[in-house]
């Protein structure tokens, strides 16, 4: 049996990563963003969820995160495309990232196996992980993972991320001060991240740093 290289520890940031099987589409729809926009709040608790469809019915899905009294893992930032997605996360307890990711992968599998009546493994094998060891790569990391509808040059309708959160103060899902605190303001951090990205399209090879 084989096991994963990356060894996770509590307090350190992991570029955490995977795509539907084959490069098929794993999100159809605005339901399917939103399902697994809602998986992502709901899975992270060290206590059991119960029912996601019964969840649904809830007003205040973030503030149902909030009454949580402890979470596997923090999102810095993340970005949800048609056929991959990309968190960057901190680990909060002993084998958080991977109760997390596994939940998370089964009851989205399961979801959209059944909405559109299909069989077999959606994602591409076990998710990927790299840790981020560097502040230089956190901050491009952050950059590419809120740009990166722009890095596939996608629309933004075809996409959903944190970038929003960041430069407009939209939503409270990510722990972004973090990033935030090492520039003066949002406007300053959205130059950095634009420039960032136009870097890497100038660079051909410069996803390998993110996705080897």
């Amino acid at each position: 049996m084989s096991t994963r290289k990356e060894q996770f520890i509590n307090g350190e940031y992991y570029h955490i990563f995977n795509r539907g099987n084959n490069k098929r589409i794993i999100f159809a729809d605005n339901q399917d963003f939103a399902r697994f926009f809602q998986s992502m709040v709901e899975f992270n608790s060290i206590e059991p969820i119960g029912s996601i469809f019964e969840n649904s019915f809830k007003k205040d899905l973030l503030g149902c995160l909030a009454s949580k009294s402890s979470k596997l893992t923090d999102f810095t930032c993340y970005c949800l495309n048609p056929n991959h997605f990309h968190f960057t996360l901190k680990q909060l307890t002993d084998g958080g990232i991977k109760k997390f990711m596994h939940r998370i992968g089964t009851g989205y599998s399961k979801y959209f196996n059944n909405k559109y009546d299909c069989n077999g493994s959606l994602f591409q094998g076990k998710f990927k992980a790299i840790r981020v060891d560097s502040n230089e790569y956190f901050l491009h990391l952050s950059a590419y993972i809120n740009l990166n509808n722009r890095v596939h040059q996608l629309g933004r309708l075809a996409s959903k991320s944190s970038w929003d959160e960041y430069v407009l103060g939209r939503g409270g899902f990510c722990e972004k001060n973090i990033i935030l605190s090492q520039f003066n303001n949002s406007e300053e951090y959205k130059k950095f991240a634009e420039d960032s990205i136009e870097i890497s399209k100038e660079r051909k090879d410069i996803e390998k740093l993110f996705l080897e």
